[in-house]
């Protein structure tokens, strides 16, 4: 199985970044629907205006929808309330911060156990810590 993985240190921060994402997905980002997981970055004593300031950049880029999924709620919400946005996302964009603690709740919440599954049909984009957890160890 080939994943299609984006992963940069800062996003979607330039035209050749922005290209090679609308290679991965064969179509324009307007026509392309998003999930952004902003859980790395409440491991930052920054995090209550980080956030804010990430997901109006995010709302910028001009996503056909953009979702926004928490890990740290996963474990106490039914999961078919939120496997369906993630099943339905051309695009699941891993926000950055912390990566100790991002690789923590993407394990917790299940979503490590599922992203083989997901990433058949999905664009996982990385930033930062997003794509620290991505490859096969972290030894910090």
């Amino acid at each position: 199985m080939s994943m299609k993985l984006l992963l940069t240190s800062l996003g979607l921060t330039n035209n050749s970044i922005r290209k090679a994402l609308i290679d991965l997905l064969g179509k324009p980002i307007e026509e392309s629907k998003a999930v952004f997981i902003p859980t790395a970055m409440y491991a930052m004593s920054e995090a209550s205006s980080l956030v804010w300031e990430v997901l109006k950049e995010q709302n910028e880029i001009g996503w056909q929808e953009l979702g926004v999924l928490e890990l740290t709620a996963f474990p106490s919400i039914l999961q078919e309330h939120w496997l369906p946005a993630l099943e339905a996302a051309d695009v699941l964009m891993i926000g950055g911060g912390n990566t100790p603690y991002l690789s923590y709740w993407m394990q917790a919440s299940g979503l490590a156990k599922r992203l083989p599954e997901l990433l058949k049909n999905t664009v996982y984009v990385g930033v930062s810590a997003g794509s620290m957890v991505m490859t096969h160890s972290i030894h910090i």
